[in-house]
């Protein structure tokens, strides 16, 4: 396997996982001050990596919860925010400046700040009321469970979350398994359809944001392919009209509420197209999960199999994943 190092990707899941008591802390400290609305909101990739969240908070609690695009904020407000919000914000670097305008304009509204950075001492983190840096640990998403998931056990919504939590303690060495099971799938399909002229992404629910954020961010922002993304619920409502025989087609399926959605689309999709690929949590083992908590995972799992796929391009391409034209490297 190109570009793959398990021990690294065990240690940087670790990383974040042996600070699962500092992590759970913020969130104790959120519901013992209290609040009205948790609200998301930042910039890009990272927007999209908190998007699952508000969906499991609206398919599993009664807690209010939003979500913008801090650009958009940044024009529009909010009307539901007040001084007993807590807002959440990440990024990657932690000087986005959307994201930073953003979590200044909330501490003037005098909303608390939760933020998650990949980097020590960001400006973000300094405006910040809470603050958690992974620097190189992944995913992500770990952080946020230990954050989301202790607020909605605080608050009665998921008794089972210190089992669960438990449960992600094997969940590192389960991702590198993932990606060396996946690997073959993903190289082949990285040489079938990295010269397409065009490209159809599709997910639903907690995979929706990963199908949008993966369309945007690696494929059309890293590696320059023009793709489409749609929802499983949309894609009937237009796009459908667009697949034909050389029509590259991608589903993604995970294991949550909104499954059907992605079945429905497989179902109409496959015969129709010769370029239809279909990539689904189901295939992959999570030895030390219990079943049950799967479908808390599919953005996670869906991931690190989509990670092969741009590991895999980027040497088929020569096409290094870090090459921009535009971005951060220009005025805009």
């Amino acid at each position: 396997m190109i570009n793959f190092n398990a021990e690294t990707i065990i240690r940087n899941y670790d990383f974040i996982y042996q600070q699962r008591l500092t992590i759970e802390k913020i969130a104790d400290e959120v519901c013992a001050q209290g609040f009205d609305l948790l609200f998301l909101t930042s910039s890009g990739g990272s927007m999209a990596m908190m998007e699952p969240f508000r969906h499991y908070l609206n398919v599993y609690s009664r807690l209010p919860v939003d979500s913008m695009v801090s650009a958009d904020f940044l024009l529009t407000g909010n009307n539901r925010l007040t001084d007993k919000s807590v807002a959440f914000l990440t990024s990657k670097s932690g000087d986005t400046r959307e994201t930073i305008e953003c979590a200044e304009k909330l501490r003037e509204m005098g909303v608390r700040i939760v933020s998650v950075c990949g980097v020590g001492n960001s400006k973000l983190a300094s405006l910040s009321d809470w603050s958690f840096a992974y620097l190189d640990g992944r995913p992500q998403e770990l952080v946020f469970w230990f954050i989301i998931g202790k607020i909605m056990y605080n608050e009665g919504y998921f008794e089972d979350y210190p089992d669960f939590a438990d449960n992600l303690q094997n969940l590192g060495r389960a991702l590198a398994q993932v990606r060396i099971d996946c690997d073959e799938k993903c190289r082949q399909y990285a040489e079938s359809y990295w010269n397409e002229p065009y490209n159809i992404w599709i997910g639903s629910g907690d995979l929706w944001p990963t199908a949008y954020s993966y369309s945007m961010c690696v494929l059309e922002e890293s590696l320059w392919i023009r793709t489409k993304s749609v929802s499983s619920a949309e894609f009937f409502h237009g796009t459908l009209e667009l697949v034909d025989k050389d029509t590259c087609v991608t589903l993604l399926l995970g294991e949550g509420v909104t499954r059907s959605q992605d079945e429905r689309v497989r179902e109409f999709v496959r015969g129709l197209t010769d370029k239809f690929t279909c990539f689904d949590t189901r295939d992959y083992q999570l030895e030390g999960i219990k079943p049950q908590y799967r479908k808390y995972l599919s953005p996670i799992v869906m991931a690190a199999v989509l990670q092969r796929i741009g590991k895999n391009a980027e040497v088929i391409m020569q096409h290094p994943l870090e090459t921009r034209r535009y971005y951060r490297k220009s005025n805009y």
